[in-house]
């Protein structure tokens, strides 16, 4: 049956935001005051990573994008954001109609009591349902997560570590957070209706349609409801934002290695990240690898009808990508919303 009700949306939008965030964690680094004006790249390895986590948590993703890259690349960026994408599907009628109707229901007047009148007979049914399970699921995707990262072909083994130190920390906060909890279920579909009244998209048309400017100023909106979601239910990213310290761990041939060590619910980790410098100033090799790999996909002449080539992925960016270091072998994509 097609489920679509705004109180499953509403679940959905903040089950992509945790999503988002744990991807987000891997790009933290140091507490220092957002610097103005945003210039590209670092003076040194350290300067440059701080400088991201401190846009990061202001959430200011033009300024992001303006720093984590050259001056050309960022020039790319921008012209490639809104040209056509090859595996672009397009929207269907019954896809359209489901997001106006949502989209409507989450911006109407008095939304917020609405919403949590649908949702909260539905919280009581879940809690009863399934309050006892929710430990055992959380720990099955635990070990499907893990499983998952350690036959992964693109991370190298400390990536892999890492990765799994960060899903082991997640998991129990996962089983004990109150995921029913009408107190804070109203919370969050505040936060929710808020953000999607900021956001002002009526048709899946305007998403397809904002230029860089718009789409960056729609993901600062959303990003900061991201983080209000996640302090509800008790995971405070700018906690964990602020926690962060930079070592240089080499530098050499426009090279360099930091290691980012941090505090995640209590619980010191670390990641490293690799940086090149480039007309004296340092970047992300990952992010900068990423985004000339996309616009060369995407100005890849199309293949032939008759191939089965796999679909390209546009230039056009996502709420910033992780900066732990990756192989040259590794291709993440930077993706368009």
């Amino acid at each position: 049956m097609r489920r679509s009700s705004v109180f499953y949306a509403v679940g959905a939008f903040i089950a992509l935001l945790v999503l988002a965030t744990i991807g987000a964690l891997f790009m933290t680094s140091h507490k220092n005051a957002l610097p103005a004006p945003v210039v590209a790249g670092g003076e040194t390895p350290e300067a440059s990573v701080q400088q991201t986590v401190a846009l990061i948590k202001a959430a200011d993703f033009a300024g992001f994008w303006k720093h984590a890259l050259p001056p050309a690349d960022y020039d790319t960026l921008r012209r490639d954001w809104t040209r056509p994408r090859p595996d672009e599907q397009p929207v269907t009628p019954e896809q359209r109609a489901d997001f106006i109707k949502d989209m409507q229901q989450l911006t109407e007047p008095d939304a917020e009591t609405k919403l949590y009148a649908i949702a909260r007979p539905k919280l009581n049914q879940l809690q009863q349902q399934y309050h006892d399970q929710v430990p055992i699921m959380i720990g099955i995707v635990q070990n499907i997560a893990i499983t998952g990262v350690a036959q992964s072909k693109d991370l190298t083994n400390p990536q892999k570590q890492q990765a799994a130190e960060v899903i082991n920390v997640l998991a129990p906060w996962a089983q004990k957070v109150p995921w029913f909890d009408q107190a804070k279920a109203k919370q969050a579909i505040a936060v929710v209706v808020a953000a999607a009244r900021k956001l002002d998209l009526k048709t899946p048309e305007d998403l397809r349609a904002m230029d860089f400017d718009t789409a960056m100023q729609k993901y600062d909106t959303g990003f900061l409801a991201i983080k209000q979601v996640l302090n509800i239910y008790g995971l405070p990213l700018d906690e964990t934002l602020d926690s962060v310290k930079v070592t240089l761990l080499e530098n050499r041939n426009d090279h360099a290695r930091v290691r980012l060590d941090y505090i995640l619910l209590g619980k010191p980790l670390s990641t490293e990240s690799e940086l090149i410098k480039q007309d004296g100033r340092w970047y992300s090799a990952d992010v900068l690898q990423n985004v000339r790999e996309a616009h060369d996909r995407l100005s890849a002449p199309p293949a032939p009808a008759s191939s089965a080539a796999a679909p390209a992925t546009p230039a056009s960016a996502a709420p910033p990508p992780q900066t732990a270091p990756v192989k040259p072998a590794t291709h993440s994509s930077v993706t368009k919303h």
